[in-house]
């Protein structure tokens, strides 16, 4: 479904991303992991056109992405929720509702879209009528990934879902993910910490100063430490 090939980007003389392959294919969660200044958030960034890669390719169901506009990769199908969420705090949830399905032009369909939402995040519903600048930082996060779901993408690209969450509401924000990509969602998630992702991941990509370090299956990158080893450079245990 989406493919990038020797992606280069940066920030002027900065290079960010030296080279990364990833391929997310089609229902499946992938996770791209690392620490700070790892790359992680450069790469959503260039994949959604919000950088223009310096080189290299990325290709969305065969169609290549490289010179489309942030508006032209979303109508493709690639929704991006940036770190932060970003949502309209000033108005009302449904009004940032509202503004996940302006470009669909199936009016009925998005009406039974938004109903889906409101049924998988229920605290949306009780504050519906609400400002969203006064939602708790989980409850912003649920409105942030319902509005990018009623695009109705093929393919959402979260950056750092759990970020400034506490445990008890990443837990809930995980629980829904889950529930959208057993529903035949494509997931990419970047995210800092590993603690949750391995009973939501297909796969799993680590980098480590703009280049991929490890790859594979969480049964696979849980062998002998590997995910801890590739992720910190050594071995917690040597410490």
């Amino acid at each position: 479904m989406l493919e990038a090939r020797q992606l280069v980007a940066g920030y002027g003389r900065l290079t960010a991303l030296r080279g990364i392959d990833i391929t997310v294919g089609a229902g499946e969660a992938v996770f791209v992991v690392g620490p700070n200044g790892a790359g992680k958030s450069t790469l959503l960034k260039t994949i959604s056109g919000l950088m223009a890669p310096s080189r290299g390719q990325i290709t969305f169901n065969g169609k290549n992405l490289r010179g489309k506009t942030p508006e032209q990769i979303c109508r493709s199908g690639l929704a991006l929720i940036p770190e932060g969420r970003h949502i309209f705090k000033t108005l009302s949830v449904a009004e940032n509702l509202r503004i996940g399905s302006l470009i669909r032009k199936d009016k009925a369909a998005a009406q039974s879209d938004l109903e889906m939402v409101l049924e998988t995040f229920p605290i949306l519903r009780e504050r519906y009528k609400g400002i969203a600048g006064y939602l708790s930082g989980g409850e912003q996060q649920q409105l942030a990934i319902a509005r990018a779901i009623l695009q109705r993408p093929a393919l959402l690209m979260i950056d750092e879902p759990s970020l400034g969450l506490a445990p008890l509401v990443v837990d809930q924000v995980y629980d829904s993910l889950k529930r959208l990509n057993q529903s035949g969602l494509t997931l990419l998630i970047v995210e800092q910490s590993t603690g949750r992702i391995m009973n939501l991941a297909s796969r799993i990509y680590v980098l480590r100063n703009g280049n991929v370090v490890l790859q594979g299956t969480p049964a696979d990158l849980a062998e002998d430490g590997k995910l801890d080893t590739a992720y910190f450079g050594f071995s917690p245990d040597a410490a």
